[in-house]
């Protein structure tokens, strides 16, 4: 089964004071890039990352890298543009009745500077531009069963958590991990909902009020990693730094 991987990397990080996705960790390695490297290890393909905030800066630092850029013009909408924008962009490249650009599965409490798939500022609207290499490119007929988003604020993650996460995926899944028994990331998004996900995004709930209406599958992944997102340098990981 073949799933696909979109990092939402798309704010402002205002709560952060820059960009979440330019921090960087203790190699120096920026967030952005060690979210695309971990869906890429973890069998993800294709790996979308949205941007926005920073766009030309994010787009440098994946420079090289196995990813397809997309960006979301009006990422200050929200987090629900951006993962309206990814959806969009994977839709349109599988050439399929499921159009793409959902947000965030969850909505998030820093309205312009989370990329957190639950909800965050990483935006474009459903019939937002999203720059000339949008289109992903793959064969639509092996087009990905789902895909697994991630915010570009979860440090903690770790492969094993997507691999897990993934395992349970199907072209009707609704997956998400949580930690303790608390909602968090990944979320696995199967293909048949995406045109729901993209309907219902908006502002900084991302896919917070269809995974209400749905079933989800949640998973627990707390033996693996700490999947809390980071919003403020306070809260940053010990050697993390702003980028």
């Amino acid at each position: 089964m073949k799933i696909a991987g979109m990092v939402l990397a798309a704010g402002a990080g205002r709560r952060m004071g820059s960009p979440k996705a330019l921090v960087h960790d203790p190699d120096g390695v920026t967030w952005v890039v060690r979210a695309a490297r971990l869906l890429d290890d973890a069998g993800c393909a294709p790996v979308v990352v949205v941007v926005g905030a920073a766009a030309e800066q994010v787009r440098a630092e994946l420079a090289g890298m196995p990813v397809e850029v997309v960006e979301a013009t009006n990422w200050p909408e929200g987090m629900g543009a951006s993962l309206r924008t990814g959806l969009t962009a994977l839709g349109a490249a599988a050439g399929s009745d499921d159009p793409a650009g959902s947000d965030d599965p969850a909505g998030s409490d820093d309205p312009a500077g989370s990329d957190d798939a639950a909800g965050s500022d990483d935006a474009a609207g459903s019939d937002d531009a999203v720059g000339a290499d949008a289109a992903v490119g793959y064969d639509a007929d092996a087009g990905p069963e789902g895909v697994l988003v991630v915010p570009v604020d979860v440090p903690g993650l770790t492969v094993s958590v997507l691999q897990r996460i993934t395992a349970a995926g199907s072209r009707r899944a609704l997956v998400r991990a949580v930690y303790g028994g608390r909602p968090g990331h990944p979320v696995l998004l199967g293909r048949e909902h995406w045109d729901g996900v993209i309907a219902s995004a908006r502002g900084d709930q991302g896919a917070r009020a269809y995974l209400k209406e749905h079933a989800v599958v949640e998973i627990e992944c707390s033996d693996l990693a700490e999947g809390a997102d980071v919003d403020t340098v306070g809260q940053l990981p010990e050697g993390h730094r702003p980028g």
